[in-house]
């Protein structure tokens, strides 16, 4: 049988990661539908667990793009009025980063980047090294 899928979206929250036995991160994603006249969002609840929900809450945080792969999987409960509920949500068997670096680790190397040479001033150093004989 076959449980597999891949959603990209937005976190709509900030991440934290729950230490235990296994650490595992809850968080959900914002999903546009491409398809539709209108456009509609549909958010997604997810799960990590070990090196991956350590590496989510690492690397992500809230706004940030991310590519889940993984499983779905259905709870089921009572709730305190004995009705039956259920949610569905998503297993990350692994994530990836949906866009580039975040703005503020973008202005933070910006600031340690040395200064770009002023048009007009670019240098070239001369090696003096013969290759011999080229081999083609």
């Amino acid at each position: 049988m076959l449980n597999h899928v891949n959603v990209m979206g937005r976190i709509t929250h900030d991440l934290t990661l729950k230490e235990g036995d296994t650490p595992h991160c809850g968080f959900r994603i914002a999903c546009d539908r491409d398809r539709s006249r209108e456009k509609k969002t549909d958010f997604f609840d997810c799960t990590a667990f070990g090196k991956t929900a350590e590496f989510v809450s690492k690397f992500f945080g809230k706004g940030r793009m991310i590519i889940v792969d993984g499983r779905l999987q259905v709870d089921e409960w009572q709730d305190r009025d004995g009705n039956k509920r259920s949610s569905v949500k998503i297993i990350a068997n692994n994530v990836y980063f949906g866009d580039s670096k975040s703005q503020s680790s973008d202005a933070r190397s910006a600031e340690s980047a040395p200064e770009p040479t002023p048009r007009g001033q670019v240098t070239f150093t001369t090696i003096n090294e013969d290759d011999g004989d080229l081999p083609f």
